[in-house]
This record gives structure tokens, C-alpha cells and sequence, in this order.
């Protein structure tokens, strides 16, 4: 199945940057939201990434304008009617990603491809609320997107070898490095990271450390791009509080349990750079 056109559930961080990318490599991409407030939050997000891609070189201004035309928005789901993937990125709340899988296997074209870019969530699980099993699969990608090389292709038990050879195929036309994973809580980056994250946590927490040591250490002495306590600031605390508790959930593994301090900084509303504070402060 050749993918010509592309659809987005979601434009916040990281459905911005999958609509910036598939848009960038030539596809004709439309991406949804909620409310119209929330779509022009997303397509600043967009324009604000090109434009610096712009000031480094990266692209021409004439780069930038083609991508902004390839992309269209809606808040309507019926309009993904005619595309042939369509890429769910909301938050991380099954039963509400159940419920998308649901609507777009009612609108979608019967050979399109559906797939969601959830971090750990079960993504048989979304598949089985829709009647084309071997279409659906897991299309994880890294923040942010439009900088990270890697690309999980996730397998359920269903998702056929035609999916997963178009999904391979597409990956490498946006610029990606694919890898596939199974079908398991985290796939295969994600249950490296959360068990380094939450025992980089704890290690501060229990004064092993200091959190500037440990960054310090994981980048100078693990060859890190940033520290663990750095990563989690930038892809949200929260965020990491709901990944941890589910692969806890599932794999009873004690490694995986959140911290008590990471539960009280998301109390705190501590969520990292989206709130201006985590293990750092951004306010400054």
C-alpha cells in the first residue's frame, strides 16, 4: 500500500512535530484539534520550528512556505476521510485513544493504516475497538520530532507484514531511522528509559547525588545528549508519572515504580519546562 496522504489526531508538542515532518517531506498532511484555539497553539509551534530552522540554514524560506502549504487543519474528524495513514497523538489516556480508533475506523478508507504514537500504552488494545486489526500499529516518534532520527514501528500480534512494510517505507521517506518493536509496556527505548529515569530520580532523592552531578555525569560520562533529570523536565513529569505508573501496572517490576518525589512535584504542578519548573527552573 503506497501512503499518499497523511492525518494527524492531535497538534500539541509532538503531533506538531509528526504534522512538521510528514508536511516537510512532501506529504499533504491535515491535522486535527479540538477547538480552533488549540490548532493556531499547534501551527505557531510549527512556524516557530521552521522559521529557526530557517536562521540555521536548515531550510530556505521557500522550504519553509511549501511546508506550511502542505498542511491543512481541521476540527473535524470526518475529514480524515480520504487519508491513507492517519497518526493519533493525544494524551496518554487509553480509553480516549480507544475511543479515536473507534471514530476513524468508522471515517477512514477500508486500506488505511492507523496508527498511534503512544510511548507504552497497549496498542492491541486501541486496535481491537476498531474492525481492521491488521492495519493498526503503534508509529512512535521521539521529541522533537523533527530533530530525532528514530522511529518506532510497533507490532501487535495482529498487525500485518503489509502494514508493517508501509509503515517501514514511509518512515524512511520522512527521514527516519526505523526500528520495530513488540507490542510490550514501552516498547523498546521507553523501558530502557523510565527504569534510568526513576533510578536517577531516586538517587537524588536519596542524596546519592545532586541533580547537576547526575545530568553532568549521564553527558559526560554516558555520552548523553542531556541528563536523565534534564530529559525529564523536557518531556514533562507528568508525562513521566503516567508512564511509570503503567509499566508498574503491568510489569510489577520495582524498577519501574515512580518515586515518591516525582509524585509530589506533579502535585506541585511541578511539570518541568511546560510549567517553567521541574528539577530546574525556567522562570529565569
Amino acid at each position: 500500500m503506497e501512503i499518499k496522504k497523511v492525518g494527524v489526531v492531535g497538534c500539541g508538542i509532538m503531533g506538531a512535530g509528526i504534522a512538521e515532518t510528514c508536511a516537510k517531506a512532501g506529504y499533504p498532511v491535515i491535522v486535527s484539534e479540538v477547538n480552533q484555539q488549540l490548532l493556531d497553539k499547534g501551527m505557531a509551534t510549527i512556524n516557530n520550528s521552521l522559521s529557526k530552522a530557517v536562521d540555521r540554514g536548515k531550510i530556505t524560506d521557500a522550504d519553509k512556505a511549501t511546508t506550511l502549504g502542505n498542511i491543512k487543519t481541521t476540527t473535524n474528524m470526518e475529514d480524515f476521510k480520504d487519508c491513507d495513514l492517519v497518526i493519533e497523538a493525544i494524551i496518554e489516556k487509553l480509553d480516549l485513544k480507544k475511543k479515536i480508533f473507534a471514530d476513524l475506523d468508522r471515517i477512514c478508507p477500508a486500506q488505511a493504516i492507523l496508527a498511534t504514537n503512544t510511548s507504552c500504552l497497549s496498542v492491541i488494545e486501541m486496535a481491537a475497538a476498531t474492525k481492521r486489526l491488521d492495519k493498526v500499529m503503534g508509529l512512535h516518534f521521539f521529541n522533537p520530532v523533527p530533530v530525532m532520527k528514530l522511529l518506532e514501528l510497533v507490532k501487535t500480534i495482529s498487525t500485518s507484514d503489509e502494514t508493517l512494510s508501509a509503515a517501514r517505507v514511509f518512515g524512511q521517506a520522512i527521514g527516519k531511522v526505523v526500528i520495530v518493536a513488540p507490542d510490550a509496556p514501552g516498547f523498546i527505548v521507553n523501558r530502557l528509559l523510565c527504569s534510568l529515569q526513576a533510578e536517577a530520580v531516586r538517587m537524588v532523592e536519596t542524596g546519592i547525588a545532586t541533580k547537576e552531578d547526575l545530568d553532568q555525569g549521564a553527558v559526560l560520562g554516558l555520552n548523553h545528549p542531556m541528563g536523565p533529570l534534564s530529559l525529564l523536565d523536557l518531556v514533562g513529569i507528568d508525562t513521566a508519572l503516567e508512564v511509570m505508573n503503567y509499566m508498574y501496572d503491568e510489569l510489577k517490576e520495582p524498577k519501574f515504580a515512580p518515586p515518591v518525589l516525582i509524585k509530589k512535584m506533579v502535585a506541585a504542578g511541578q511539570y518541568g519546562r511546560k510549567s517553567g519548573k521541574g528539577f530546574y527552573d525556567y522562570k529565569k
